[in-house]
């Protein structure tokens, strides 16, 4: 299979396998056309083989055409497609953006470093809502994109994520613990009683208090509320508030699959105007 193989696709009950490389985590999928079969995801950093991460996903990706990869970080895409092809016996690695044509419009100034995951969440984010909308990815970073009624994406804020944040905080103080994110029990109070407690309360408080000011400034500009879409490993932080009416964790998937999807669609056009 070939994103332009130049022959008619049975979509609906194509076999392939989605990967999302970001800047923390790998987010693997086996599809059956644009439907996710089976996803999880894994950390860029575990030593593990992939052949033993990916065992669950063997039965799911049995005959799978091929592997397609979006990546927001180049140094690790490469690698990790192929490790996964070769784990799950897929003969065929795709790159978006290279073999498989993103299809979006954008009023941006330079779309040459916009990052494919943004790209992505607001193609399947359009193709979901079918009207303006807005997508918050909570991950490494906080993007938080505005998409108007013609599916034209017209930009958005970057902010850091919770586990950047509580990074930086380590890094650049004396006294500050290096901690990993975890949401704090409720039970606890919103007056931090710790300073592990009060870094985290402060860094949730701060990715709301991001998304909820852009989305603010969106509206005016925008004149109405859009529908707002979460997605990203970190979401959780906002499923609790009233920011974010869908979430929807495979968004970047979808986006992947509604690219290779446009891709045949496009061939069989151009075979049948041929």
């Amino acid at each position: 299979m070939g994103a332009s193989s130049g022959s008619a696709v049975d979509w609906v009950n194509l076999s392939w396998v989605a990967l999302a490389v970001g800047n923390s985590r790998t987010r693997v999928a086996a599809m059956r056309g644009g439907e996710v079969v089976h996803a999880a995801s894994f950390d860029n950093a575990d030593p593990t083989p992939w052949t033993d991460r990916l065992a669950p996903f063997a039965p799911s990706a049995s005959g799978a055409a091929a592997a397609v990869c979006s990546s927001v970080a180049a140094s690790h895409a490469e690698a990790a497609s192929e490790a996964v092809a070769r784990a799950l016996g897929v003969g065929q690695t795709l790159r978006v953006g290279v073999d498989v044509p993103l299809f979006l419009r954008h009023a941006l100034d330079d779309a040459s470093t916009l990052g494919q995951d943004r790209v992505l969440n607001a193609i399947a984010a359009f193709e979901r809502a079918k009207q303006a909308c807005v997508v918050v990815d909570v991950g490494t970073a906080v993007t938080v994109d505005f998409v108007d009624g013609e599916g034209v994406f017209q930009g958005g804020g970057i902010a850091p994520g919770l586990s950047t944040m509580l990074g930086a905080l380590h890094e650049n103080t004396a006294a500050l613990p290096r901690l990993g994110f975890e949401m704090p029990a409720v039970e606890r109070g919103v007056f931090g009683k710790d300073t592990a407690h009060a870094m985290r309360l402060g860094v949730i408080a701060a990715v709301r208090g991001m998304v909820r000011e852009s989305l603010d400034r969106y509206a005016e500009a925008y004149g109405g509320y859009p529908q707002v879409i979460g997605t990203g490993g970190d979401v959780g932080v906002l499923e609790a508030t009233e920011l974010v009416e869908h979430v929807v964790p495979d968004l970047q998937i979808l986006g992947i699959a509604s690219c290779l999807r446009r891709s045949f669609m496009d061939d069989e056009d151009g075979d049948d105007g041929a």
